[in-house]
């Protein structure tokens, strides 16, 4: 099932707080997404958000949006603290698990901010709780003291976490273009892959262009980030052959980009995206662990 779909089924007539609680799930499962990078950890979230609301006495409640966004946010900070553990002895590039905003727009509809794979990779090198304070500023708009609430700090407290996170990620992020422009270098990339053009490859990607493969430890993947657009592709080229044979290609919206699935009897095998600017390509990202991607064989649309 698409991520950010309500699993929990309603029987009869739902409470004022149930519906609340429903009416709020794409925002809690954004805030949880952004803070972890990973959909079943997301989920699991505002699973255990849901749980806590119908034990609670909702009457004592005078803002339920800001009661279960703490709740939300409180529970993926804990979780934020044992995966970032975990990824310390990841195998290889740790890639975001990705989010299919084609079949659940919801996500990246109410604000887009925070949702390119690029921006949550620049978001691993913070503290959870930066992370947590950025992601609520940022991506959702919260003011000072509502995020203090939320994190048990001092609004004064709170400007010093997100301003660090912005100094943190200013010397590391790059404008990008989006639309029409990112899915012609996508278009771009893609050709000259399939065909193993080695030429066309080092034309297109910038001279510190970097790929990220993502196989986690289940597939054969580059251990390190590939760095120089030269190098990226001679590798591409090199696995052209095996890579690409038997393959069927399809778009989606993964984290509100362009994105091409690629799908081998019947099976999805890798999401591929990139990110560049006017002068090219500069950032390639593979995500080939099937842990990652079994959420999406047999969605709607895919390999049919």
């Amino acid at each position: 099932m698409p991520p950010g779909i309500v699993t929990t089924v309603i029987t009869g007539t739902e409470s004022p707080a149930e519906a609340e609680y429903h009416r709020l799930r794409p925002r809690l499962f954004g805030i949880a997404y952004r803070i972890l990078g990973s959909v079943a950890e997301a989920e699991d979230v505002v699973q255990d958000v849901w749980l806590r609301w119908q034990d609670y006495p909702h009457e004592t409640v005078d803002n339920p949006e800001a009661f279960l966004v703490t709740i939300a946010t409180r529970l993926a900070l804990n979780v934020a603290e044992s995966a970032r553990k975990r990824r310390e002895t990841y195998p290889g590039p740790w890639l975001p698990e990705p989010v299919d905003t084609s079949s659940d727009p919801a996500l990246g509809a109410e604000r887009a901010a925070v949702l390119e794979s690029a921006v949550l990779m620049l978001l691993e090198r913070l503290t959870p709780v930066e992370r947590a304070a950025y992601v609520l500023r940022e991506a959702f708009d919260y003011p000072y003291d509502q995020i203090g609430s939320m994190l048990q700090q001092t609004p004064a407290a709170v400007r010093q976490l997100v301003s660090r996170a912005r100094k943190h990620l200013a010397g590391r992020s790059r404008a990008h273009v989006v639309g029409a422009e990112q899915r012609r270098l996508l278009d771009a990339f893609l050709t000259a892959a399939q065909a193993g053009d080695f030429d066309a490859l080092e034309t297109m990607l910038t001279e510190d262009a970097r790929s990220y493969s993502d196989g986690g430890g289940r597939v054969r993947a580059a251990r390190y980030p590939l760095a120089g657009g030269a190098r990226i592709a001679r590798v591409v080229c090199a696995f052209s052959d095996r890579f690409w044979a038997g393959a069927t290609i399809e778009r989606r919206s993964f984290n509100g980009q362009d994105s091409a699935v690629l799908i081998r009897d019947g099976v999805v095998y890798g999401i591929l995206t990139v990110s560049g600017g006017p002068d090219g390509i500069d950032e390639v990202c593979w995500q080939l662990n099937p842990d990652k991607l079994s959420q999406f064989d047999g969605l709607p649309g895919l390999g049919e």
